[in-house]
């Protein structure tokens, strides 16, 4: 009897702990806190933006549309026609992107290269540059009225870890925050840590790493609420992920439950 005791006491304390290290608080999965700490972000305050100026990069791919009086220019920079221009304004995870067959591919040099312009390098400047020196080079063919317009072809970013939908994703928009990226990869996990969030953001000269906490409402007002193309985005996972098997840490507990109560009940008959 005693030894039957002495179990139960076990088969509790081995469920409490299980319990505990299973739970996942509403605070590590609430996003857009005002943190302890923190100044503070009060529903409804206009919230400024920090967009910094994207540095044109190796693989980048342009959109360029050029206008001009003489025909013969524009013929030249009428790749995508009108059929495919209708399609520009959605969005896609995998094949069919546009812009990768008719853009304008920045090579290992920084050039584009443009028919009739040729090669002109925008490795480190900003879409704005970019234009302008398109512009210089127009001019130097024709005195006549010029139009050009140069984006990015999409945005391209990844999202891998503690995501419910893995994978590599095309945006056909100019701006997009995390949490639109996060939310076509399904959202995190439960076991996603959110607040250590990693985003490897390349930059002309390399790659850089970033932690950012998206728990935190203070995000908003960071470099890396919008992501820009080529972010990689990874989630690492709490350590709670260690012990879960499945997703509902329950069914773990009624495991280890269902393997002590068995224990216990044939002590209980081997002692009777």
């Amino acid at each position: 009897m005693i030894k039957v005791i002495k179990l139960s006491v076990i088969l509790g304390i081995l469920t409490t702990t299980v319990f505990l290290n299973s739970c996942i608080s509403n605070n590590s999965l609430v996003y857009l806190q005002n943190l302890e700490g923190d100044p503070g972000l009060l529903d409804d305050t206009l919230i400024p933006y920090e967009i910094p100026d994207y540095q044109l990069q190796y693989n980048d791919i342009l959109s360029i549309d050029i206008r001009t009086t003489v025909d013969f220019i524009n013929n030249a920079f009428n790749f995508l026609g009108e059929q495919s221009s209708v399609t520009r304004g959605g969005g896609m995870t995998g094949g069919g992107d546009i812009y990768y067959m008719n853009g304008y591919t920045v090579d290992r040099t920084g050039n584009i290269d443009l028919p009739i312009l040729g090669k002109i390098n925008v490795e480190g400047s900003t879409l704005e540059e970019a234009k302008e020196r398109i512009l210089i080079e127009l001019k130097k063919k024709i005195n006549d009225e010029i139009y050009v317009r140069v984006k990015l072809g999409g945005i391209r970013y990844s999202v891998f870890g503690e995501v419910q939908r893995p994978g590599k994703f095309t945006i056909l928009q100019d701006r997009l925050t995390i949490f639109e990226a996060l939310s076509n990869a399904g959202d995190f996990t439960t076991f996603a840590k959110r607040d250590e969030i990693l985003i490897l953001r390349q930059y002309p000269n390399g790659t850089k790493i970033h932690r950012i906490n998206l728990l935190d409402r203070d995000i908003i007002t960071s470099p890396y609420y919008f992501i820009q193309t080529n972010d990689q985005i990874y989630a690492e996972p709490l350590k709670q992920r260690e012990f879960a098997k499945t997703e509902n840490a329950s069914q773990n507990i009624l495991l280890i439950t269902s393997v002590l109560t068995t224990i216990l009940l044939l002590v209980n008959i081997l002692n009777n």
